[in-house]
């Protein structure tokens, strides 16, 4: 009797497990391909912080030909960084920071791999990432 209930108990665990992962799964994949391919709407904030404005200027140069003009993608290729996947609490600063250095596997979207950017220095990220953070809490992602 006891290995009866042991073996239902097991057995209901691994449904709910299995339930659990594949809809986090779909959610993930829904909430990354929201905007898969196709540049977003945002608003640009009225003023922008000294950093931010450097970073606006670094952008522009030398992200903005994959990341599309203040960062809100490019169809087909590369994903909006103006977008809640980039939100602080899912991927800090430190992460720009290394997607710089090291490039990214695709993960989120189905872009492809970021190479490194061998260019650009830590200030100069810092900026970005200023410019970034200040576009995506203008548009209400914090």
């Amino acid at each position: 009797m006891k290995r009866y209930l042991f073996g239902i108990v097991v057995a209901t665990c691994l449904v709910v497990a299995l339930l659990v992962f594949f809809n986090r799964s779909q959610n993930h994949d829904d909430n990354a391909n929201a905007h898969a391919g196709a540049p977003v709407d945002i608003s640009i904030p009225s003023a922008l912080s000294g950093n931010a404005q450097v970073g606006k200027k670094i952008f522009q140069s030398v992200c903005a030909t994959c990341h599309g003009r203040d960062a809100v993608g490019k169809d087909g290729v590369a994903p909006p960084l103006v977008h809640k996947i980039y939100e602080p609490s899912h991927h800090g600063d430190e992460a720009f920071q290394r997607a710089v250095v090291m490039g990214v596997r695709s993960h989120h979207w189905p872009f492809g791999n970021m190479p490194p950017i061998k260019e650009l220095t830590r200030a100069d990220v810092a900026m970005i990432v200023a410019y970034v953070r200040e576009l995506q809490q203008a548009n209400g992602i914090n």
